[in-house]
């Protein structure tokens, strides 16, 4: 009778480790954790050749044991304090989205959406934060009064904000597009186009933008002796429908207006479907200015001029900020140039 032999299992891949990688790419142990870690001090070359032997060798960092090693979870917040609706409305907040996302993942880092619109969210979104479920947050449109930015600075979480916090500079970093001096370019734009009844949209008072961006507005018309006063300004939320509302009481107050600045872009949106409905034509009764300057600028009708603040770079310095909070760095606040992005509504 023949012999029969039993089939072996087949023997298991060894799972390669950093210390395959550091010897594929020639490197270090050392060199290899701090490339997976996101850290910045290393070489170019050196970074290049980790990448390349990560993908030679097929290696895949197990984030539980990462996490059981450093005590770290490999996930950083994107906290929103605004409505839900609006993450997907306004678009400053999905591109902010989009841009942190890409920059975390460079770092081999996780997202993680957290909303915090209501009081019930806020006393959630801390209490998930407070278990220490990810090392750090990134916050975004913080409002004054909101207790959340003060209950999150007294963690040992860090914290970078998009824009300054207002009340909390001094213990939250922050990364700000210059707010007022890309209003007052907007707002010279329009005085030196000929426009003499320079109005202003808003945003909320509550909110670094909203509060800038009507500085900037009053420096400029301060500057030409014109009166910066209540009569051509009007206060938003940032909506397009609170734009709408807000162009309609402006126009009723003064219908010979020229021009206007408006806050934000979605806001605009709504300030321009509100000078259609009256009659009003864009650029020749009204000129318009928006700020932000996301897609969304381009595909309006008139397409908008727009203040644009550099969404990409904010995210990345956010990102960069809040690894170095990570590491024990102190809190610092950086400051981004806008530039004018001129269009058919106000050429």
């Amino acid at each position: 009778m023949p012999e029969r032999t039993t089939p072996r299992p087949p023997v298991a891949r060894k799972r390669p480790t950093i210390r395959d990688v550091a010897r594929e790419a020639g490197v270090s142990y050392a060199t290899v954790s701090r490339v997976l870690n996101g850290h910045e001090w290393v070489s170019p070359e050196s970074a290049r050749a980790v990448r390349d032997a990560i993908a030679r060798t097929g290696y895949t960092a197990n984030p539980h044991a990462r996490s059981l090693v450093t005590g770290r979870s490999g996930s950083i917040a994107f906290l929103l304090t605004e409505p839900q609706h609006l993450l997907f409305e306004d678009p400053v907040f999905s591109v902010l989205l989009r841009g942190v996302a890409q920059a975390l993942s460079e770092r081999s880092l996780t997202p993680v959406l957290l909303i915090a619109g209501t009081g019930d969210e806020r006393a959630r979104v801390l209490a998930y934060l407070q278990g220490r479920h990810v090392d750090g947050v990134l916050l975004v449109s913080s409002h004054a009064g909101d207790p959340l930015p003060g209950q999150l600075a007294a963690t040992d979480v860090p914290v970078v904000a998009c824009g300054r916090v207002l009340g909390a500079e001094d213990r939250i970093s922050s990364v700000s597009a210059d707010d007022r001096a890309g209003a007052r370019s907007a707002v010279e734009h329009l005085l030196a186009t000929g426009r003499r009844k320079v109005a202003t949209i808003t945003g909320p008072l509550d909110t670094p933008g909203g509060v800038d961006r009507l500085e900037g507005y009053r420096d400029v018309l301060r500057a030409a002796g014109a009166d910066p006063g209540p009569a051509l300004v009007r206060h938003g939320d940032w909506s397009r429908q609170s734009g709408a509302a807000a162009m309609r009481s402006l126009l009723e107050a003064d219908p010979q207006l020229d021009a206007v600045f408006v806050a934000s872009d979605l806001m605009a949106s709504g300030a321009l479907a509100a000078l259609r409905a009256s009659g009003r034509s864009v650029p020749g009764d009204v000129a318009v200015v928006g700020f932000d300057d996301t897609g969304l600028a381009a595909t309006l009708d008139p397409p908008l001029s727009s203040v644009r603040q550099p969404l990409d770079r904010i995210s990345r310095e956010m990102v960069r900020l809040v690894v170095e909070g990570i590491e024990g760095g102190e809190p610092l606040a950086t400051t981004v140039p806008t530039s004018l992005v001129l269009r058919a509504s106000a050429p």
